[in-house]
């Protein structure tokens, strides 16, 4: 006897497949369709997967109306070629690169910032953009309200323009502005410090009161503190949180920026990736400045012929810091351990920078690099002060330190 075939939701198929008077397609779409023996669909899978493409397409829609990478940056990736930091292929074939009308700067101490201003004054000049400039130094950190005014302020300057400053990262997305193309310099954490803890005391060669301006209430006995006693007596100066420094310029305004940790340390590759144009290595300025004039030529053109020239130099040569000694190597391994995530989003930029120099046919002066020193975690140390959420000036908690 013939067995009555069988419909998905159990009970005998009143139209079988292919008998006569059945209704065009209504068997099929009643069965899963045997379209291949390891691929079947029905409505619900065909529905699901539409549902999951539409919301594939409103995030990708979003993310790019709410910020993403500037299209400048989007736009140089693809004259780089998706290749840029993956491979060793050559300088790119010659072409004019779009010219982005807003570059922000936002400057890391001691990084050589201000011989990289003194070249922006004469650029500004001789090409003819907006350099704008902050009397600020110190305040990097800023609330929310502070973060919008300061965007409003950068965003309505005359385009094209510069903007330079002391500040961590400013996301203006967030507040509904054109994120505009960023650009740094970085240099070794260490000799960041140093050069850090000694123009702190003494200043440079502008000015041998340079120094008590900036710190006028320092004690004379904490002005010449030797830098080893500071650093293996766990002076707070020299062993606070706040030796974490560099990576907050990159990772931006949120609080979990200013602790140092893994966190911090992926979202400043992540805005290094999505927003800066060029973070170069001050070891390497020359280069550093070919680069910028490549990517920017109506900012940058002739930088390298003016930073060579000798009345240039000597105007350099003033701004270097007075007075610094080299701390013993027991001191300086005591730092590498202090600032283990400095020196891993140091390396990382570096290595960046050297593939992007080989992109472009640039050849680094040192051929091989330098041995990583041995890096740990090292244990809280009972002169470490929690980080607060209070926005504070670096001198003012410097200051507070030494009024104790």
């Amino acid at each position: 006897m013939k067995k009555k075939q069988q419909h998905p939701g159990g009970g005998a198929d009143p139209w079988p497949h292919g008998a006569p008077g059945a209704p065009p397609g209504l068997g099929s779409w009643k069965r899963r369709l045997p379209l291949l023996p390891f691929l079947r669909f029905s409505l619900r899978d065909y529905g699901f997967c539409m549902a999951t493409l539409l919301v594939f397409c409103l995030g990708s829609l979003l993310y790019q109306l709410s910020g993403g990478p500037p299209r400048f940056l989007l736009d140089l990736r693809q004259y780089l070629g998706n290749s840029t930091y993956l491979d060793d292929h050559g300088p790119p074939p010659s072409k004019v690169l779009p010219f982005p009308s807003q570059v922000v700067y936002n400057r890391v101490g001691k990084c050589g910032s201000r011989t990289v201003v003194l070249l922006l004054r004469i650029l500004s000049e001789k090409h003819g953009f907006n350099l704008v400039t902050s009397d600020i130094h110190n305040k990097t950190r800023l609330t929310k309200n502070e973060q919008m005014e300061l965007i409003k302020n950068i965003s309505t300057a005359e385009q094209p323009y510069l903007f330079t400053r002391h500040v961590h990262f400013l996301n203006f997305s967030r507040f509904g502005g054109d994120q505009p193309v960023y650009i740094n310099i970085i240099r070794d954490p260490v000799n960041r410090f140093l050069s850090n803890y000694f123009f702190r005391r003494f200043g440079d060669w502008r000015g041998e009161q340079n120094h008590m301006i900036r710190t006028p209430s320092m004690r004379q006995e904490e002005r010449y503190l030797d830098i080893n006693e500071c650093i293996l007596e766990n002076y707070p100066e020299c062993s606070n949180p706040r030796l974490f420094y560099i990576i907050p310029y990159f990772c931006g305004q949120h609080p979990r920026c200013r602790e140092p940790g893994e966190w911090a340390l992926e979202r400043a590759k992540l805005n290094v990736n999505e927003n800066f144009l060029l973070v170069g290595i001050l070891e390497e300025l020359e280069d550093v400045l070919l680069l910028l004039e490549r990517f920017l030529p109506h900012y940058f053109k002739g930088v390298l012929s003016i930073y060579k020239d000798p009345e240039h130099r000597k105007l350099g040569n003033m701004t270097v810091t007075v007075k610094k000694t080299v701390p013993s190597p027991e001191a300086v391994q005591i730092l590498y351990q202090r600032m283990r995530y400095e020196y891993e989003f140091y390396h990382y930029v570096k290595e960046q920078f050297h593939l992007l120099k080989r992109k472009f046919g640039l050849k680094s002066h040192v051929s091989k690099p330098p041995l990583r020193p041995h890096f740990f975690i090292p244990t809280p140390l009972e002169t470490e002060e929690p980080i607060d959420d209070e926005e504070q000036d670096d001198e003012k908690w410097l200051e507070d330190i030494y009024k104790r």
